[in-house]
């Protein structure tokens, strides 16, 4: 099944209201979207962010009206606090509007977080989870010390993911054993964890090479045992809590 999808939040071009999750936004940015794509819908709409400066009563509204509309056939939402995420479809339910369908959040082995309350709510709630960066920005696919020009030059990183994190260091040296003791490439170990993880529905991989879509392929059929699960796991420590602005 091919689906379409696009977001909402974030600025496409200069002036006022070019950002946020305001109905002047949503309703002007979905035509925006629909005429950059050459289509006259998407598959799934989604807000990328929280607006903390506009109610969320006027963006599911305006969400469901572009819904009814035909110009969107599902919504979801990304990277924002459990609380938030519930009371927005709370809003939505109380009044007769559209629910959102999907969350696309941080997960991966480096960054766990979203374990505490995102997922337990999407499952409790049958919503799907698209995470991003499942690979940790590359970092879950190479040796600790190996540079590439991502890793020089990505502000946002060497951010997520500090160079100085030991416990993080030893988590990508766990994924490269496994990887040997498999002999499968390290990325595809790192998917197939993210795929065990309940409610996963489908990462998020930004594919630029051939080789990207062919471990995210062969991932599928990668099961890891319980063992290997902890083994994976168990040297992990919290993290501050990032991706939310």
């Amino acid at each position: 099944m091919k689906l379409l999808a696009t977001k909402v939040y974030f600025p496409m071009h200069k002036g006022q209201n070019a950002t946020g999750l305001s109905r002047k936004v949503i309703m002007s940015e979905i035509d925006n979207s629909l005429r950059r794509l050459g289509t006259d819908y998407v598959d799934l709409y989604q807000i990328h962010r929280w607006d903390y400066h506009t109610p969320i009563e006027e963006t599911m509204e305006a969400l469901h009206d572009v819904v009814k509309a035909g110009k969107v056939r599902y919504i979801g939402a990304s990277s924002m606090h459990a609380w938030q995420f519930l009371k927005a479809n709370h809003v939505a339910e109380r009044n007769g509007w559209t629910r959102f369908v999907s969350m696309q959040n941080h997960v991966n082995l480096l960054y766990r977080e979203e374990e505490r309350e995102m997922l337990p709510l999407c499952k409790e709630e049958k919503i799907a989870v698209i995470p991003w960066s499942p690979l940790a920005k590359g970092r879950l696919t190479r040796d600790w010390d190996e540079t590439t020009h991502r890793s020089e030059h990505d502000v946002i990183g060497k951010r997520f993911f500090p160079t100085s994190s030991k416990s993080d260091r030893e988590v990508v040296e766990r994924v490269a054993e496994l990887a040997k003791k498999r002999d499968i490439p390290r990325a595809q170990i790192a998917l197939a964890w993210l795929l065990q993880k309940e409610p996963v529905t489908s990462p998020i991989i930004g594919a630029t090479k051939e080789s990207h879509l062919e471990d995210a392929a062969t991932a599928l059929s990668v099961t890891l045992t319980a063992e290997e699960v902890s083994f994976l796991e168990e040297l992990y420590i919290p993290h501050q809590v990032l991706g939310f602005n």
